[in-house]
């Protein structure tokens, strides 16, 4: 079977993500904010270049949104970083998935999108998975979920900025506003907590934010060239690289019960977007 142009982009767009993720976790010793900093440096050295070369207006129409944008965006990752070094890579991926679910939520105030009842069946089914991984899994702390909610709530929010600043403003721009946001922060903050990298350091810290760019521009492509239906649900896969990687280069394993939450926690979330997919193509028929 010959895989879509579109399809090929997002599988790879999902692995250079997960790869992005074990960078980070190979750099426990050097602190998240610090981490966030070189990957702010590559990607607005990154977006210049291309909102230079296509000549686009750097700053954009609505900069209250783009700045909120940036801001919800750079506490999201922040708090997910740093999330990152402490627990499993399977599970931090795995609560980077609510994301999808709050941004739902969120929509309903932001955006004013409606969510039908069975819906939240969905959410909920998610949620229990979560208690699930945290009840059976002693390496995942009370304090660990708790982040791993929030980093996805603000993901929401970023994520309906987005939406809606889709409109009327011009994709660079709006990506260009999440490094121009969270430099200063991080260069301030990293100053307090600096560690100085040491021979290999240099070379994760730099992967970190090329793997990321490289991504973006590949997940970018898959839907430019591929249905929003066919294209999202791949981007679930990325936990079985997750898991792959995690076993292989961190000796992470599981018990089942932490298997069956994961589970349930795709399950909710990819059964939202089937249904909600299914119902977009009735409205519009």
């Amino acid at each position: 079977m010959t895989l879509s142009q579109g399809v090929r982009f997002m599988l790879l767009a999902s692995f250079i993500f997960i790869v992005m993720k074990v960078f980070v976790k190979y750099l426990p010793h050097i602190p998240a904010i610090e981490i966030i900093l070189f990957r702010a440096i590559i990607s607005l050295g990154i977006s210049l270049y291309f909102l230079k070369r296509q000549r686009v207006n750097i700053w954009g129409n609505n900069k209250p949104i783009l700045i909120a944008r940036g801001v919800t965006g750079a506490t999201a990752l922040i708090l997910y970083f740093g999330l990152l070094q402490e627990i499993p890579l399977a599970t931090a991926s795995t609560l980077n998935y609510l994301a999808p679910i709050f941004t739902a939520v969120i929509g309903i105030f932001v955006v004013g999108e409606k969510v039908k009842s069975i819906q939240w069946l969905f959410f909920a089914m998610s949620f229990v998975g979560i208690l699930v991984i945290q009840g059976f899994d002693t390496r995942i702390s009370s304090t660990h979920l708790l982040i791993g909610i929030s980093a996805s709530v603000f993901m929401g929010f970023a994520y309906n900025f987005i939406r809606k600043l889709k409109t009327n403003e011009h994709p660079l721009v709006i990506i260009f506003y999440f490094p121009l946001v969270i430099l200063p922060i991080a260069a301030i903050w990293s100053s307090f907590v600096w560690v100085q990298p040491q021979g290999w350091d240099w070379l994760f810290l730099i992967l970190v934010g090329v793997s990321t760019q490289i991504a973006q521009f590949f997940m970018t492509k898959a839907y430019q060239k591929e249905e929003l239906s066919k294209i999202s649900i791949l981007s679930y896969i990325s936990i079985i690289y997750s898991l792959l990687f995690g076993y292989f280069l961190f000796d992470e394993n599981f018990n089942l019960l932490t298997y069956a939450g994961m589970g349930l926690v795709l399950f909710g979330v990819i059964l939202n977007v089937l249904w909600k997919t299914r119902h977009d193509l009735k409205a519009a028929s």
